[in-house]
This record gives structure tokens, C-alpha cells and sequence, in this order.
């Protein structure tokens, strides 16, 4: 099972740290996409990081600004979320799976967290 935590209402350039953490499985063993949904919209990619944490991806609007890690010992990934914008407003999804951006390659998916980014 996957839980996100650390969404909320945060300002423009702003930031946010969210967490996923695994229980009853061993997170190492997969890599961990991020992806997010806004209203209206399809979900899509948000970035991802191999299973040691030695190649992540991003999607183009946030690079620079998101870092993905993980933690294996504590069977948790990070996103640190910089310089936030109301675009970025959306609920945010953590998966386990194989490596890669699109959505088919993750197996188990975390019940989402919301972020909300005032302008």
C-alpha cells in the first residue's frame, strides 16, 4: 500500500515537501513515478526515480524546480516541490513500478494528496 502526505494550500513560489510511503512492501524494490491530476484534466507525469535513486526524470514545467528522492531505508520517496505555481494546483500521485514516465509502467498507485497553489 502507498500513502502520499504533505499536500495543502500553499501561495505562489511557495513550497511543499510531499512524501509516499510503502507498507507491506519493500519500496526499494520498484522505482516511484510522481504523477498529478488537476480538475478537468488528465492525470499526467510528473517525474520519477530509478529504484537506487541513480536516474530520476521530470516532466519539462518543473524541472528545476521538483527534486525527486527516495529513501529506501525508510521505504519512503520525496517530492520537493520549489517555486510553486497555481498551475501546479492538483492531486498528486505516487506509483511503484518500472521505470519510465508513462502511467502503464506503474502497478500500484497511492490514493493521491491534494495541492492547492494560491495565486
Amino acid at each position: 500500500q502507498l500513502v502520499e502526505s504533505g499536500g495543502g494550500l500553499v501561495q505562489a513560489g511557495g513550497s511543499l515537501s510531499l512524501s509516499c510511503a510503502a507498507s507491506g512492501a519493500r519500496l526499494s524494490l520498484y522505482a516511484v513515478g510522481w504523477f498529478r491530476q488537476a480538475p478537468g484534466a488528465e492525470r499526467e507525469f510528473v517525474a520519477a526515480i530509478s529504484t537506487l535513486g541513480a536516474s530520476t526524470s521530470y516532466m519539462d514545467s518543473v524541472k528545476g524546480r521538483f527534486t525527486v528522492s527516495r529513501d529506501n531505508a525508510k521505504n519512503t520517496v520525496y517530492l520537493q516541490m520549489n517555486s510553486l505555481k497555481a498551475e501546479d494546483t492538483a492531486v498528486y500521485y505516487c506509483a511503484a513500478g518500472t521505470y519510465g514516465t508513462s502511467q502503464m509502467m506503474y502497478n500500484y498507485w497511492g490514493r493521491g494528496t491534494h495541492v492547492t497553489v494560491s495565486s
